[in-house]
């Protein structure tokens, strides 16, 4: 039997916060999601993107427990342009969001930022330069 990675999922303090940030990154999300305990977002490829609340992983695992000692899962959006990568970066930035590294030239020939998610994950920002 061959495994096919379908969905990955985030773990969420606050629904509609979190929410609020993907949407940020352009996923459609409908608001009226907000406050629900399960949310789910199928992106281009059909590779689902899923949040639930801490309260819903421990209905099926009780002892479930978050990680600690950094970030609990990376995700790197790829945007339009470079200049793209520093006006997402601001905008997350000047809604409140962390930004956790400035805009840069990577080595790798990329323009990138690192901002963390509400919940402390790590969501990378990379154009092509």
């Amino acid at each position: 039997m061959k495994a096919q990675l379908d969905l990955i999922g985030i773990v969420v303090e606050d629904m509609g916060r979190a929410l609020a940030f993907y949407r940020e990154l352009g996923l459609e999300i409908p608001e009226d999601r907000d406050e629900q305990p399960h949310v789910e977002s199928t992106l281009p490829g059909g590779l689902r993107l899923a949040w639930d609340t801490a309260e819903t992983i421990r209905s099926f695992n009780p002892e479930w427990q978050p990680a600690t000692g950094g970030p609990q899962i990376g995700l790197a959006f790829l945007v339009d342009s470079p200049a793209d990568v520093d006006a997402t970066y601001q905008r997350l930035v000047s809604l409140g969001y962390d930004g956790h590294k400035e805009p840069f030239d990577a080595p790798w020939g990329q323009r990138y930022a690192l901002v963390h998610d509400p919940d402390g994950n790590s969501v990378d920002l990379f154009s092509p330069l």
